[in-house]
């Protein structure tokens, strides 16, 4: 055996759990990045202005639809869950729209990848939506959540806003059980119900 074979042999052992740990880590620091997690804020708050793309190239301001009570969902184009949620806000909309509610669903870009006008249509399409579905770039994302840089934002994020504009539900990162609410069609056609009688009559007169 030689001096090198010997040196192989002697520190093979530590180096594969040297390798292991190594290999670990990194897969931790890659989901910690890649993997939805949550923004937390503190509800009732003021909704800030955002501007939805529309892939039209129509852009729309989130303050055009005050007087009416907002569903803003962020989701991405590729996942299953996103979309059986941008369905279920159809299903919302076409009970509840005459009442003012008003559904807006926004992709946000997956890590290592991109979202646009032509990718975002084909994407949405077939579900044949009756509210704006548009998209926005991660810097505006952020700067509308005020996220940190290490804070990761769970996807879909679901936002409901007021008649006034007040922020009244959003996903947060503590309870999973509300996060799931926030997803379910019975608990949301509940919350809306209750959102929509509040200054009904104010705000019947908004128009988009």
């Amino acid at each position: 055996m030689t001096e090198s074979t010997r040196l192989r042999a002697g520190f093979g052992w530590p180096y594969a759990i040297a390798i292991q740990k190594l290999t670990s880590l990194l897969l931790i620091l890659i989901l910690a990045v890649a993997t939805p997690g949550a923004t937390s804020g503190v509800v009732p708050r003021k909704s800030p202005e955002f501007t939805i793309n529309e892939p039209s190239g129509k852009q729309v301001l989130l303050s055009s639809f005050k007087g009416k009570v907002v569903m803003l969902e962020f989701f991405f184009l590729r996942s299953a869950r996103c979309l059986n949620l941008v369905v279920t806000m159809n299903k919302l909309n076409a009970e509840f729209a005459s009442r003012g509610f008003q559904p807006v669903a926004v992709a946000f870009p997956a890590p290592q990848s991109a979202v646009n006008g032509p990718l975002l249509a084909d994407t949405v399409e077939p579900f044949k939506l009756t509210y704006p579905v548009g998209f926005a770039n991660k810097e505006d994302v952020d700067q509308y959540f005020n996220r940190q840089e290490k804070e990761v934002l769970r996807i879909p994020q679901v936002i409901i806003i007021d008649r006034t504009g007040m922020i009244r539900a959003q996903t947060g990162d503590q309870d999973a059980n509300a996060n799931l609410k926030l997803e379910s069609e019975t608990y949301l056609r509940t919350m809306l119900d209750g959102l929509l009688k509040e200054g009904a009559s104010a705000g019947s007169g908004n128009k988009k």
